[in-house]
């Protein structure tokens, strides 16, 4: 345990460190955020501060290549992780160019695939879909459903980033309860040595949301913008689908078969409510005859502003929804009635702090993502 927290520590100080500096940067070549008409925010704002969080995550997986520990991580797995900071220089660098010279939907759909493609190559695959004990996709087809997954993600987190520390937080506290599951499961697996690329991955990414959300948090002195939204999208698509590999269904018992089924599911648990929200997006702007890209002020968060809420509590909110399906699914894989029992009380309570009496007693933040 220690090794991965000293991986995210590492991550979020280079992360926090340099984001001043890109935030300088940013200013200087005209990376800024204008004021639109569906945004909340009301002074322009720097962005590129995915650049930041690229730079976090590679240094952090720099040192844990030279650590004892994690050292199986990089021998055993055949480049993967360097894979995985390919893909995420690439997508990083696409996001880059839509902050700078707003790319059409088009481009950044190739780009995205690319990205997931170069991770895909060089190792970070869906291994095996554990339907009824057994693979049943061919290995080229299970490479496809990866950059779909990629892709699918990275856009489910770009949507969702809307406001003030809103995709820093949802993600940090979705690859915090991955990290658990992950770090659970590699324990269970081998206790010997339970080194996890998995693991190592979301260490690293929560380090990224955290270093980066004291910058971001409202109000906001730099926005992640594409390179960041798009970034921490492939880098929470990555660990989800390297942890198929650690499961092998054929050799499973019929009580053991609910843990080889998590790979699948937990990914949309972690990702239910910007998944929720894209889906949301998609149907009412094709029932509006517009293209699913078309932006709109009909968002999850939009609808959180539009109940009462201050920019600061709808992200808190948001945050408390986000942990509720996140460590509600990813404990019950370890203990089905405390999650239950847990996943219950925490929904309660979300649903009283988003309908209850706080709504309308609006807090003031000088802007919002």
């Amino acid at each position: 345990m220690r090794a991965y927290l000293y991986v995210m520590v590492v991550a979020a100080a280079v992360t926090y460190l340099l984001t001043p500096l890109v935030r300088r940067i940013a200013r200087r070549i005209g990376a800024i955020t204008p004021v639109r008409d569906r945004d909340v925010h009301d002074v322009p704002i720097p962005r590129m501060g995915g650049t930041a969080m690229l730079l976090g995550f590679a240094v952090a997986l720099i040192m844990a290549s030279q650590m004892g520990f994690l050292r199986p991580v990089f021998d055993e797995n055949a480049g993967a992780p360097w894979g995985v900071l390919l893909g995420a220089t690439a997508v990083c660098a696409l996001g880059v160019a839509d902050d700078l010279w707003s790319l059409d939907a088009v481009t950044k759909l190739a780009g995205q695939a690319i990205a997931g493609g170069l991770m895909a190559w060089k190792g970070v695959s869906f291994v095996t879909l554990p339907i009824a004990g057994r693979t049943i996709v061919s290995p080229a087809m299970l490479m496809v459903l990866t950059v779909i997954a990629v892709v699918i993600t990275i856009n489910a987190v770009n949507f969702v980033d809307g406001l003030d520390g809103l995709a820093a937080g949802i993600v940090g506290i979705s690859g915090s309860a991955f990290f658990v599951y992950s770090y659970l499961l590699a324990r269970e697996s081998d206790p010997g040595d339970y080194s996890s690329l998995a693991t190592l991955l979301t260490a690293a990414l929560v380090g990224c949301c955290l270093g980066f959300l004291p910058h971001n948090f409202n109000p906001a002195r730099i926005f992640m913008g594409d390179s960041g939204s798009m970034l921490i999208g492939l880098l929470l698509a990555a660990p989800t689908i390297a942890i198929t590999g650690q499961v092998d269904p054929t050799g499973l018992s019929l009580q053991q078969i609910a843990p080889a089924f998590f790979p699948i599911v937990l990914p949309l648990a972690i990702l239910a409510l910007p998944l929720m929200d894209l889906l949301l997006a998609v149907i009412r702007r094709a029932r509006a005859g517009r293209a699913p890209w078309h932006p709109d002020k009909s968002h999850l968060h939009h609808r959180m502003l539009q109940l009462g809420h201050s920019h600061a509590r709808a992200v808190l909110i948001l945050y408390v929804w986000t942990a509720t399906l996140a460590f509600g699914v990813a404990l019950t894989a370890f203990g089905v009635q405390q999650a239950l029992v847990g996943a219950s009380v925490s929904a309660v309570v979300a649903l009283v702090l988003t309908l209850g009496p706080l709504r309308g007693r609006r807090g003031f933040g000088r802007h919002a993502q």
